[in-house]
């Protein structure tokens, strides 16, 4: 084990919610295929969007509705000609395809991981 040890005040600095997936729609103009993601975490943050490589094991149509985790405190970023606000969590399965880390029951948008 490395010491990456951090404190538990820098794991609070990490800000990261349950939202709800309003829109998806393909992004053929990234450099590694992608979806766009418009994920709704309610009326403290609002919707925010986010570019996510994760098309190996979701469709853009399946995904409206589906709750992801998300760090909603990183700088947006460029992504192409899209403005990504958001990360998406996920966890690479035995292939490394990214699979979405999602509560197992339905919670109120915007609450908080701790």
């Amino acid at each position: 084990m490395t010491d990456d040890t951090i404190t538990f005040d820098d794991f609070l600095r990490v800000d990261v919610r349950v939202g709800r997936i309003t829109r998806a729609e393909p992004y053929p103009e990234a450099r590694k295929p992608a979806i766009k993601l418009w994920i709704d975490f309610g009326p403290e943050i609002g919707e925010k969007r986010s570019s996510a490589q994760i098309t190996v094991h979701y469709a853009p149509e399946k995904l409206v509705g589906q709750e992801v985790l998300a760090v909603v405190n990183f700088p947006p970023r460029q992504i192409g000609k899209f403005v990504s606000e958001v990360l998406v969590l996920g966890l690479p399965d035995e292939n490394g395809a990214v699979v979405l880390v999602q509560p197992e029951h339905q919670v109120p948008v915007g609450g908080r991981l701790h």
